[in-house]
């Protein structure tokens, strides 16, 4: 870690690694005892919540799979994330591409592509209809895995905390709110995607988790390709395993069964700037925003502000509990009115840490809403 006082000092940071931590949080480092009083005037005020958020990172690094002992870097792979999927033998294969960020094959936003694989036996994926109905609620990874009769080593939560955070939110939404109760058609206005939209065959997944419900969701950000600008995309299968003798990959597969379609618009550009002609069509049920980044950038602002005013149900997520806090405050600010629902912690988070995080700043998803 750096020094937290850097830039703040006169004198620059000794060399080498910021050893000396906060004797309180202990989430921030310093390279010496004088820049850690130089920096007290400015962690004075958020010490305390440091404290809290770390006394609550068992918690967050507690998961029920065996795949996720942390990787040792090495030569080849000096990011985590590509080391770890060199180790379950998915490095740049499938869906699992927009996962690596080591080398130029990664594919490309412009190709977005339905039709990407799990390359994972399908013991390991959801590549089918579940054997059983969803129970009334998922709370937890372990819950879905159980439904979805997954081992505990499979990696499918790695892509699947897309949807599985969509499925979450609405389960918050409905705690608040009665313009969805099981209704035959679901839409959902999805703000700000960027990986997500190299996986979209995982959405797919919404199909069992809403049996029977037509899912429309509108994809609006600025990431989306301006060669698909409006382009509109069917899912109407399970993403496909490896083995060729699954139902999987016969003629009749999943689109025999009478269950969910899943619908994808793109929209190219920030919501508040094509908010009135996405509205012409599509009517949310609930507003998702995950990893937002709502404190970063200045752009969200005007978006809360139409969200407000619509008065339909958002739920944000973040990459860490500490940006999910100043996000929150950046939306009260705007609203005037406190969060429906305070942040916490989503139990469908990515189980797998981004590069180079802070200690004190895990990097899975918060939720929280505003707006019902």
């Amino acid at each position: 870690m750096e020094c937290a006082a850097k830039g703040l000092a006169a004198e620059p940071c000794a060399g080498g690694v910021a050893e000396r931590r906060c004797g309180s949080c202990g989430a921030v480092a310093y390279c010496s005892r004088a820049h850690q009083i130089i920096h007290w005037r400015v962690h004075k005020d958020e010490c305390d919540r440091f404290a809290e958020q770390m006394r609550r990172m068992d918690m967050l690094s507690q998961f029920p799979f065996t795949f996720l002992e942390p990787p040792a870097l090495n030569c080849e792979f000096p990011s985590t994330r590509c080391f770890f999927l060199q180790k379950i033998k998915l490095h740049q294969k499938g869906l699992w591409k927009s996962e690596c960020i080591c080398g130029s094959d990664v594919a490309s936003v412009n190709d977005l592509s339905i039709a990407a694989e799990w390359n994972l036996q399908s013991s390991l994926c959801p590549c089918t209809e579940p054997e059983s109905p969803v129970p009334a609620v998922l709370a937890s990874w372990k819950d879905y895995y159980q439904w979805r009769s997954l081992p505990l080593h499979s990696p499918v939560a790695v892509l699947l905390h897309w949807p599985l955070t969509l499925y979450h939110c609405l389960q918050l939404a409905r705690f608040q709110t009665s313009r969805y109760n099981g209704q035959d058609t679901l839409c959902i206005h999805y703000l700000g995607p960027e990986k997500e939209l190299l996986q979209l065959a995982a959405f797919g997944e919404l199909r069992a988790l809403f049996p029977g419900v037509r899912i429309h969701i509108e994809v609006v950000g600025p990431e989306v390709p301006k060669s698909r600008d409006g382009e509109v995309i069917n899912i109407s299968r399970y993403a496909h395993c490896s083995d060729e003798s699954c139902c999987c990959k016969s003629s009749i597969g999943s689109e025999g069964f009478s269950c969910t379609a899943v619908t994808v618009k793109m929209w190219k550009g920030l919501y508040h700037e094509r908010c009135s002609d996405i509205m012409k069509d599509s009517n949310p049920h609930i507003i998702v925003a995950p990893n937002a980044g709502v404190a970063a950038y200045p752009s969200w602002m005007p978006t809360i502000e139409i969200i407000r005013r619509m008065g339909i149900p958002a739920i944000f997520t973040d990459f860490c509990e500490e940006a999910a806090h100043l996000a929150s405050g950046c939306i009260s600010s705007i609203t005037g009115q406190p969060l429906k629902i305070p942040v916490q912690v989503n139990p469908f988070r990515q189980p797998v840490a981004a590069d180079n995080s802070a200690l004190y700043l895990p990097c899975y998803s918060n939720c929280f809403v505003f707006g019902m």
